[in-house]
């Protein structure tokens, strides 16, 4: 299972990553693979400012649906539009070219339920 340490995890299986005050999020391995093959990423929160905890989107594969929650508050503010033609990117590459949304993080949004890879590690088992 592919957990980079240099994201930071949420219990609902996003990953994260901080690059001053700009957010990438996406789906972790494990998420990908529980889900199996990804046939439709629905983003429609472009803009929006939301809190840690919302629905921005949901991920649609073979035999089930499952939300996309925001790891922390801030106003997404791009979607990876390759995901529209290419949702298995999810699957093929959740780390890289698999990202989902770009988030403007808000001040003072509250980081500490991100998790580190060591702790979300012991959440997959």
């Amino acid at each position: 299972m592919n957990t980079p340490s240099e994201l930071k995890y949420t219990k609902d299986h996003e990953w994260i990553k901080i690059e001053g005050n700009v957010a990438t999020i996406g789906i972790t391995d494990f998420a990908q693979g529980e889900l199996g093959d990804i046939v439709y990423v629905d983003v429609d929160t472009v803009d929006d400012d939301l809190e840690g905890g919302a629905v921005f989107g949901s991920v649609e594969a073979v035999k089930t649906v499952s939300d996309l929650f925001l790891p922390i508050a801030g106003k997404v503010i791009e979607f990876n539009a390759d995901l529209e033609g290419e949702p298995e990117l999810l699957n093929s590459d959740p780390y890289g070219n698999g990202w989902i949304i770009k988030l403007e993080i808000a001040e003072g949004a509250d980081q500490s339920e991100l998790l580190t890879a060591e702790e979300y590690q012991a959440i997959i088992g």
